[in-house]
């Protein structure tokens, strides 16, 4: 294990997995959590808990990581912590910011002591938890290579696309395709049962075409033995994401309003009660 000091703020949904790995190679810091499950198995791993952003800081960290739910969250926490950095400090983005977030958080952290980076992934828990995501980074060139040291702890792959702002519109239209692909799915799968064609059979056929993909894979395999599970991402979060995306794609015509489409299907679904489902559940769902 290295002798680096990592902070990790949002230790939850999919920072568990994130922090998990990072204990293999460095001395991690957790701050206190409102979900006491995954911190206190982070603490049985190896980490330690603090309780404030200043004790934090007062670590003298080495990187700080940040994955929170939303931008708003993420700039809430930039000012707090803003005040209480005064050491160098390598700050490691992972949220899936707006498209004006990290511009935000940007002018919020904008001192010398501040090496200002971000790296939203793409994959789900369970891909964090096995240390395969692939990040989407974005910075200062000459921060890269210090990024990827600690990145490589549960990023499969780590791609370069340059600004931040570049790499949180790649991050959104990554998850363009994959959260439409994703909502093809749902209904091929609640069509299927509608006319009465063996989904089994179906699935089959699909993989051996160019509708295969790993929405398809993710949700099938697991769907087809009754479990709705598969697609580890909730109704409220692929909301969020698809309204984000919305904003970005407001200047294309289409994907705009493919996105609005998409986006609509899940604001139906969590007006019903259903925000707190995984998107894979919906099969069995009426929106």
């Amino acid at each position: 294990m290295s002798n680096k000091k990592v902070g990790f703020i949002g230790a939850g949904y999919m920072g568990y997995g994130m922090a998990k790995n990072l204990i293999k190679d460095f001395d991690v810091y957790v701050i206190a959590h409102k979900n006491r499950k995954p911190i206190d198995k982070l603490i049985k791993d190896g980490a330690t808990e603090v309780f404030t952003y200043e004790e934090l800081l007062n670590l003298n960290l080495d990187c700080l990581m940040m994955c929170v739910t939303n931008t708003p969250i993420a700039i809430n926490i930039a000012e707090e912590l803003v005040s209480f950095i005064s050491n160098e400090l390598h700050i490691i983005d992972l949220t899936t910011h707006n498209k004006n977030g990290t511009t935000k958080m940007k002018n919020i952290f904008n001192s010398p002591n501040i090496k200002y980076t971000v790296n939203p992934v793409m994959g789900g828990p369970v891909q964090s938890e096995e240390g395969v995501l692939g990040g989407i980074w974005g910075g200062d060139i000459k921060d890269f290579d210090n990024s990827k040291i600690f990145l490589q702890s549960f990023c499969k792959d780590v791609f370069n696309f340059g600004s931040a702002e570049k790499a949180a519109q790649a991050k959104l239209l990554s998850n363009f395709l994959s959260l439409l692909t994703t909502t093809t799915v749902i209904e091929f799968f609640r069509s299927a049962k509608m006319l009465d064609i063996d989904i089994n059979l179906l699935c089959d056929v699909a993989k051996l075409g160019s509708g295969n993909s790993g929405a398809l894979n993710r949700i099938a395999d697991k769907a087809l033995e009754g479990n709705y599970k598969g697609y580890v991402f909730s109704v409220n979060n692929t909301l969020k994401d698809l309204t984000y995306i919305n904003e970005l794609m407001q200047d294309s015509n289409n994907a705009e309003q493919l996105s609005k489409l998409a986006m609509n299907f899940y604001q139906s679904a969590k007006d019903k009660g259903m925000g707190d489902l995984l998107v894979s559940e919906l099969i069995q769902k009426e929106y």
